[in-house]
């Protein structure tokens, strides 16, 4: 059976945690090796975790005590430092969802059966009122989407661990510059797709995503959550991650990002031009579309609210 090193990051998660390890250590299908990276935290996440670990030879906790302040360092904390050397591959946990019995037996037989190096998939979203939305993340890919979205919730993502290690050199080689990622997912997802390696998503449903008000980020779904994002388009936030992940990617001459760095109003409108090669949802073309535009009109009138930092 294919080996797979399951890498969890846990916060405060004693809510959510015993049922989401235990649906992890039920896996069918495949060998599971549970990696728990905890950011220090106060509700005897620590000690369960270690409690555990010593009863338990699938589990390993690397060393406690850190603050990570956030999911996506800790997540490159564990890609970083967790021992995945005899693994076939690697999978990302988060602490408060649900796996289906199947979930990882699934994802290495699609990348088997289609030669890909990578896997995710759409959701079920589940909320404590017992309310279920499947959550679709599996439209066509784009020439140039990693530039601007993840694959989906990195919850799903399951790599070849040889991709993982190639991303591991990256990693280390920007240690420094990673505490200004805040979506482990999407530079994992933007790491593959610019090194050629083949993804698939999966249309198929294979986990429970709960949503709950400590989500860090959730269900992107509907007009509400639309609305709720757009002022990280139009104050920089969002184009600043897009830059910053590129650049530890080395991909600043991509004609896509060359295009974001110079920055001038003609730039803007043939981005517009080519949304539909940025964004996989139909909607957020759309919005993608639109928003090149204004930048473009903003920087034609002298009234942009940010500068792109070259």
């Amino acid at each position: 059976m294919s080996r797979v090193a399951v890498c969890l990051a846990a916060f405060n998660g004693m809510s959510w945690l015993p049922e989401q390890v235990d649906s992890i250590l039920h896996q069918r299908g495949v060998t599971v090796d549970l990696f728990i990276s905890v950011d220090r935290s106060s509700d005897g996440t620590e000690e369960w975790c270690e409690t555990l670990a010593a009863s338990d030879g699938r589990v390993h906790v690397l060393p406690s005590g850190r603050v990570f302040g956030g999911a996506a360092p800790n997540f490159f904390r564990l890609i970083l430092e967790a021992p995945i050397e005899q693994a076939d591959f690697v999978a990302l946990a988060d602490q408060d969802d649900i796996w289906f019995e199947d979930k990882l037996a699934r994802a290495v037989g699609v990348i088997q059966k289609e030669g890909a190096d990578a896997y995710s998939g759409d959701v079920i979203a589940m909320w404590a009122s017992g309310q279920r939305q499947q959550i679709r993340k599996s439209q066509a890919q784009r020439e140039s989407d990693f530039i601007f979205e993840s694959a989906g919730p990195g919850c799903t993502f399951v790599l070849r661990s040889s991709l993982v290690r190639a991303l591991r050199e990256v990693l280390q080689r920007h240690r420094s510059d990673l505490g200004r990622v805040g979506y482990h997912d999407w530079l994992i997802y933007a790491f593959a797709r610019s090194r050629g390696a083949r993804w698939i998503i999966d249309d198929t449903p294979k986990m429970f995503y709960r949503q709950h008000a400590h989500n860090l980020v959730g269900v992107n779904q509907g007009f509400r959550a639309l609305v709720r994002r757009l002022p990280m388009l139009f104050n920089g936030e969002a184009l600043a991650q897009v830059l910053q992940i590129m650049r530890i990617l080395g991909l600043q001459a991509h004609p896509v990002v060359a295009r974001l760095l110079a920055d001038r109003p003609a730039d803007w409108f043939w981005l517009a031009l080519r949304s539909g090669q940025c964004r996989r949802r139909a909607r957020d073309r759309m919005v993608f579309a639109v928003y090149c535009v204004v930048q473009g009109l903003m920087r034609m009138t002298g009234l942009r609210r940010f500068a792109v930092e070259r």
